[in-house]
């Protein structure tokens, strides 16, 4: 079910985007202006799509007298074309939009469905019967949805303008989508759940915090990402080692055993 599901969450990402996302945009008044475009040159631009956006200088010195042009207007030339490649304020708002939107959903959803199970204020249920434990359609659905996401993640990384941080991110996703698989087979998605609504729940504040900053609403933004660095904090630095970590490691060793029968 994950694959059609996360091309499912793609398609309504990008009709979110468009239809609600950008509309927000522009109301806020977030230009659509792109970075200015570089002069075309197919000299230029083999060189900076094959070799190095960053020529050092006996490279420029080389390309200055093969084109006849100084070396302050090719590095202009590599500046502008660099900047062609970043994305604009409004991509990157109706971007920050979704992933909000998303992650305040799953959230939400999270916590009311954990409010109802045991395992949310007593995580040795977490390990009763295990791995004998029956996946309700709730926590399936929980699991499939996140799951989904993430797949959907790595497919828009390369629809989307690339960014620095490419290969980190790729790593970041793949590795979340080998845990969620992992947890699932071996059954462990009492716990999982707990990692997932704790992640997610600083994650809705980064991204309103971005969002503030494609605004302009500095203030906004500042208090946004203080409630972030604390949540973050609380919750990963905090909680997850004392909590989840803890029953990981030692109360599933105590209820459990080392191999269960």
């Amino acid at each position: 079910l994950a694959f059609p599901l996360a091309f499912c969450i793609f398609m309504v990402r990008l009709i979110f985007e468009r239809f609600v996302a950008k509309p927000c945009a522009i109301a806020l008044n977030i230009q659509a202006n792109g970075p200015q475009i570089a002069q075309p040159n197919a000299i230029l631009e083999k060189v900076f799509t094959a070799i190095t956006k960053h020529p050092d200088e006996k490279r420029l010195e080389g390309l200055s007298k093969q084109l006849d042009w100084d070396v302050r207007s090719i590095q202009h030339w590599f500046r502008q074309r660099r900047n062609q490649e970043k994305p604009s304020t409004l991509k990157r708002f109706c971007e920050s939009m979704w992933r909000f939107s998303f992650y305040l959903y799953v959230f939400t959803y999270g916590v009311r469905f954990l409010k109802k199970t045991p395992w949310l204020w007593n995580t040795r249920h977490c390990w009763y019967n295990y791995p004998y434990q029956p996946l309700t359609p709730d926590l399936h659905y929980y699991y499939i949805l996140e799951l989904s996401f993430y797949w959907s993640l790595m497919f828009s990384q390369f629809t989307d303008i690339k960014r620095k941080d490419f290969g980190i991110m790729f790593l970041h996703h793949l590795v979340s989508i080998c845990l969620i698989t992992f947890s699932y087979v071996n059954n462990m998605a009492r716990v999982g759940t707990l990692v997932l609504c704790l992640h997610d729940s600083a994650d809705a504040l980064l991204e309103a915090a971005k969002m503030a900053n494609y605004a302009k609403f500095q203030k906004m933004c500042d208090l946004l990402f203080v409630m972030f660095a604390m949540v973050f904090i609380t919750t990963r630095l905090g909680i997850f080692p004392l909590w989840v970590l803890n029953t990981t490691l030692f109360e599933s060793w105590e209820i459990v055993g080392p191999y269960p029968s």
